[in-house]
Formats: structure tokens, C-alpha cells, sequence
């Protein structure tokens, strides 16, 4: 039985919230008030808007235990905040920064171009010792400056010890950057328990938003460390004085905010974090274990199919990903979409991953779609 919120198409079964996920029935309708009020009104709601603006920094805050709304800033993308992070603090050559060989391209891409400053981007292999989070910290040295790592890893689903990062980046002095893109939504995160001095996150993979509008955290003795690049009316202290001069830059997070506000992009994201949260992300993250424990054991269980996620991973998240063993991962990709699976072609095989409101019936569907995958001719 569907989910009221995913009247999604019965040609599909969408597997991909990892890459970008389909909206709930909420964010289509406020979408749809939204654009149909602006048609009628214009901008005579605005003062409304700037309460929804309001509400998404709470609905943020609460969603990442961050201490306060001023921590939010709301931003384009992932890459955008990992940029004004890279971009302000005071770099000195010699200095490095420690991170993984599994990192999506934008934890990766703001930190490899310092190296004209003379920063050194360390990538540890995080296979290549006892824990992950070892291999880490194998690499820091009197000259790391800061140490950042995606929460889950997109391609494997490999889950880190965030706390014990943190714990360790505290004790030498080190700032703590978290990617935490495929964790927002799908498990639970805690930017105060693992002590991240910046994190950030998209709105359209586990949190069912829009492409366009993302979060960036800080706290306010490390975005005091950030040097400004962006400049605006929006990042003001008296942001509605237009006429201040001289003007002050904003205490808070919305100093990261030069311009306009995606308030379009606001009404979406907020109808879906109310979703997540009225659920509660203790529950959310209860379903979504549960359907990535049943796709392991189920993949374990089907002799055409190869499980390349670790088949009891210390710490769960809600990548699985695995291969056929006859057809090869383009054909079994090209096998599923022809029938309706959504999913990814990532970490060496095909990437399932499903959300709280996946049944285990459909998930079960779609495994047995991919064994049923003829091989390549």
C-alpha cells in the first residue's frame, strides 16, 4: 500500500533518494499555492514569506540540534557552503587538509584548488586501517588545519564515526568540516554531539526538496574564522535598513546570504522538513535501517546477485550497493530502469536507496527484477 505522501506512479518503484528524490504531496501543493498566489497577489503576501523564512531556519535548526536558528544559513547547494569554507578561512602555505578516497567531487574539488596557496589535500584510504576514522587520523600532522569528510559516503554507504571525529579534531586543535548530504533526512544528525564546527547539506536527496536551496551550519566562533566573499543586501545586520550606511555585517548565518532568498525554494523544503519531523527522525531512520538490513540479507540470499556493501557495517546507513554475477553493472542498470527501478549506477555496481516509505514488498520487486537480469550478449 502506498504512502499518502508518494502517490508516486505504479510503473515505478524509486530507489534513488541518494541522487535526488521525488517530492512529497505536501511540497507539490504548497508549491502550487505558492506560484498561484503570486499569480493573483503578487508580492502583496511578502510579509508572509518572511515567516516561512522564518520557520525553515527552525525546522533546520531542529533537524541538526543545532544550538540556534543564527547557526542556519540557507544556501544554493553543498558546494556553495564546502566553497565559503574553503574560500575564507586564512590558509598559509604548508599547511593541510586530511580527508578520504571516497569523497562526491565537491568535498573534494573546493580543497584540491588551494593548492596554489600551497595546501596540501591528504586523502586517506579508508579501507587501509583498523576503523576508517583511523585512517584519518593516520594522516594528521602539526600542520592540519582542518579534517573534512562526508557523514555517509555516497558510492559505498560507508557511515562514519562522527563523534569520534570530532572528539579528536577537538583535542588537536583541528576544525571539523562534515558533508552531510546523505545523512539529512535518512538518519539521525547531530551537529552539537559530534562537535562540527561547519556542516552543510542539499535539500534534494533525503529531505524530498528541491534542487536549489541547501543548508549551510556554522558555529559562531568558526564563521568568525571566515573571511566574506560574497557581499549583499540580504547579509546586512539591519537587513531591511537600505538606506544604512555605514552597515554591519550580520551576527548570525545570513551573512553567508549576499542576496534574494529562494523563497520559492523555501516554500518546497519547508513542506518537507514538516514531514520529516512530524514523522520524527528517530522513526525515519528506524524504517530506513530496517529496508537497508533487508536488501543486504535479501541480496545475500539471491545466488545472482553480489552484495558489495558490508554485509554487517558497524554503523548503518541507507546505501546498499551491489552487482549481477553474469550481466555487468551497465546492463543490470539498463535491465532495472527498463522496468521501472530508479536507482544509481555508483561504487562499483548499482546503488539501491530507499526511503521510510518504501514497502519491503516493493524493494523485494525490485531485487528480484535485478536477478532476473539477462547477461550481456
Amino acid at each position: 500500500m502506498k504512502h499518502p505522501e508518494f502517490p508516486l506512479s505504479d510503473e515505478l518503484i524509486y530507489l534513488n533518494h541518494a541522487a535526488v528524490a521525488p517530492w512529497p504531496k505536501r511540497t507539490s501543493a504548497a508549491v502550487i499555492a505558492f506560484a498561484e498566489q503570486n499569480r493573483d497577489w503578487g508580492s502583496h503576501y511578502y510579509p508572509d514569506w518572511l515567516k516561512k523564512e522564518l520557520l525553515i531556519r527552525r525546522q533546520l535548526r531542529d533537524l541538526l540540534n543545532a544550538a540556534s536558528a543564527d547557526d542556519i544559513a540557507l544556501v544554493k547547494n553543498t558546494s556553495e557552503a564546502l566553497s565559503f569554507v574553503a574560500c575564507g578561512l586564512p590558509w598559509q602555505a604548508g599547511d593541510n587538509i586530511v580527508s578520504s578516497n571516497e569523497e562526491f567531487p565537491s568535498n573534494r574539488l573546493p580543497w584540491q584548488a588551494l593548492s596554489a596557496q600551497g595546501v596540501e589535500f591528504r586523502e586517506a584510504d579508508l579501507r587501509s586501517a583498523a576503523t576508517p576514522e583511523d585512517a584519518l587520523f593516520a594522516l594528521v600532522d602539526q600542520n592540519t588545519r582542518l579534517l573534512t569528510v562526508s557523514s555517509i559516503q555516497f558510492g559505498s554507504g560507508l557511515r562514519m564515526d562522527l563523534v569520534r571525529i570530532g572528539e579528536f579534531c577537538k583535542r588537536h586543535g583541528i576544525l571539523f568540516c562534515v558533508d552531510a548530504i546523505q545523512s539529512l533526512g535518512a538518519v539521525q544528525f547531530d551537529v552539537q554531539a559530534c562537535q562540527a564546527d561547519f556542516a552543510m547539506a542539499d535539500g534534494h536527496k533525503w529531505l524530498f526538496g528541491p534542487e536549489g536551496l541547501g543548508v549551510f551550519y556554522t558555529t559562531p566562533e568558526a564563521r568568525e574564522r571566515l573571511k566574506l566573499s560574497q557581499y549583499g543586501w540580504h547579509m546586512m545586520k539591519d537587513i531591511h535598513n537600505y538606506e544604512n550606511r555605514p552597515w554591519e555585517i550580520h551576527p548570525g548565518s545570513r551573512r553567508f546570504e549576499c542576496g534574494s532568498p529562494n523563497m520559492l525554494g523555501i516554500q518546497a523544503l519547508s513542506a518537507s522538513l514538516s514531514l520529516l519531523l512530524e514523522t520524527g527522525m528517530d522513526t525515519v531512520e528506524a524504517l530506513v535501517l530496517e529496508r537497508s538490513d533487508f536488501l543486504r540479507q535479501a541480496i545475500r540470499n539471491q545466488p545472482n546477485l553480489l552484495l558489495l556493501s558490508e554485509a554487517a557495517p558497524r554503523l548503518k546507513s541507507g546505501i546498499v550497493v551491489f552487482k549481477h554475477r553474469q550481466a555487468g553493472n551497465e546492463t543490470l542498470y539498463r535491465h532495472l530502469q527498463q522496468h521501472g527501478v530508479v536507482c544509481a549506477l555508483r561504487g562499483g555496481g548499482v546503488r539501491f536507496s530507499p526511503h521510510f516509505y518504501n514497502s519491503l514488498d516493493e524493494i523485494g520487486r525490485a531485487l528480484a527484477i535485478a536477478a532476473d537480469c539477462p547477461p550481456a550478449d
